[in-house]
């Protein structure tokens, strides 16, 4: 019997501002910074394509006209549906990119994460197995400012957000998989005025959405300069 094929489109979030870069003198937008010899921005691009992504929905913070720039004068691996808006949040640059992802199962990245390629893959074939809503990939490797921890039971359901799972020994890496489901809830998130993207998934599980955690190896994310350069060195060790 041939199996049945999977429609899958990825969504990359580049549109913050990258404020702690920039007070640190670093004035390249943060999707453009290389790690590597990639901007992060093709990393993003390359590793969702490489994971099965047909189609990808983009979104881009119109302060930056460079990376828009960027994005249109380049040959990318898959069509890439680029969405040009200043948001005021990372939830609600997920919402915006709600038109292009909302038929089908999706990826979603942040545009600053380091990880191994095959993560990407993997955590598509754990979410596609789990079933709505959606799958979060996590780390017990924690190198992060604001860290979003994370609390799973024995068959890896979500079963806390944020402080509450505080010493469950696991974080979020950036790196999600979600069901169309999820964007029922958008009215709700925004009737309560959040505003991270980690409220809304702080939302989901209150809400009594099937969350599940899929561990995957170290990441890194690249927030302050020297994250940079630990991310080359990351690079480097997974040669």
């Amino acid at each position: 019997m041939t199996a049945p094929v999977r429609s899958l489109t990825a969504g990359i979030i580049a549109a913050g501002l990258g404020e702690r870069l920039r007070r640190a003198g670093i004035l390249t937008p943060k999707p453009l910074i290389e790690v590597g010899g990639k901007t992060l921005l093709a990393r993003a691009i390359e590793a969702a394509a490489a994971a099965g992504a047909s189609e990808i929905a983009l979104i881009v913070n119109a302060e930056y006209p460079e990376l828009e720039r960027a994005v249109r004068g380049a040959t990318w691996p898959v069509p890439i549906r680029l969405t040009v808006r200043t948001t005021p949040s990372s939830m609600e640059s997920f919402f915006a990119l709600a038109p292009a992802l909302g038929d089908a199962p999706f990826l979603l990245l942040t545009v600053d994460a380091i990880y191994p390629e095959r993560s990407l893959a993997e955590l598509s074939e754990a979410g596609f197995a789990a079933g709505p809503v959606g799958t979060l990939a996590i780390t017990r490797f924690i190198d992060d400012e604001k860290p979003l921890h994370v609390a799973i039971d024995e068959h890896a359901h979500i079963t806390a957000l944020g402080p509450s799972a505080a010493g469950s020994g696991w974080i979020t890496s950036g790196l999600y998989f979600f069901h169309p489901e999820v964007f029922r809830y958008v009215t709700e998130a925004r009737r309560r005025r959040l505003g991270a993207l980690r409220e809304f998934l702080a939302l989901l599980l209150e809400e009594g959405c099937r969350l599940h955690g899929y561990a995957v190896e170290k990441s890194v994310d690249v927030d302050r300069p020297e994250d940079v350069a630990a991310a080359e060195r990351f690079l480097k060790e997974l040669r």
